[in-house]
């Protein structure tokens, strides 16, 4: 069993990116079990003074991703980059520095939603990188969903086919990483 744990970088409660990593959760092979993280809002913003004393949201947080196998984030993009809220996950998950930080040696893989012809493309790449940074064991795969709005019903439920497929191949990519760095660490 390889556990996910899911994390839109939206607020917005018909959010696509959010839609996307539920269907992730519902087309996932029975070996996979989906966490959707739902507490993005209950984070303080990052201050390194709090560190020693974070609060229970930062630890929860902190936990959920320690306990997962993976994670998978899907991003919208704000303004060509990553939203802010995201990019606070990050950077308290990225502490203590080094092998204390729940994100560090994590496989991740990001992924991204927008109305725009773009797909999140900036914001993936900008993501990416901050996770990377932060120690996280980014895979290259990308899945940029272009004309969000046009893959999803009134519902907030992903009805493109395409779309549907490639989150398959994503989830699959992504377990296959975990299992490829756990070989390497036995190695």
């Amino acid at each position: 069993m390889t556990k996910i744990l899911a994390i839109s970088g939206s607020l917005r409660a018909g959010s696509h990116n959010t839609g996307l990593l539920r269907a992730a959760a519902r087309q996932a092979p029975a070996e996979v079990e989906f966490e959707l993280y739902d507490r993005l809002s209950d984070l303080p913003p990052f201050n390194q003074d709090a560190e020693d004393a974070p609060g229970e949201a930062i630890e929860d947080m902190r936990a959920r991703i320690q306990g997962a196998d993976a994670v998978l984030i899907a991003t919208p993009e704000y303004n060509g980059s990553i939203p802010g809220v995201l990019k606070n996950l990050v950077d308290w998950a990225s502490r203590p520095v080094g092998k204390g930080a729940p994100l560090y040696g994590k496989p991740v893989l990001v992924i991204g939603a927008s109305v725009t012809d773009y797909g999140a493309v900036w914001a993936q790449d900008h993501l990416r990188k901050a996770l990377g940074i932060a120690g996280a064991r980014v895979t290259d795969f990308e899945l940029p969903v272009a004309r969000a709005g046009e893959k999803f019903d009134e519902f907030g439920e992903l009805q493109h086919e395409e779309t549907a497929a490639q989150i398959d191949e994503a989830v699959a990519k992504l377990v296959d990483h975990h299992r490829s760095l756990g070989q390497a660490v036995r190695s």
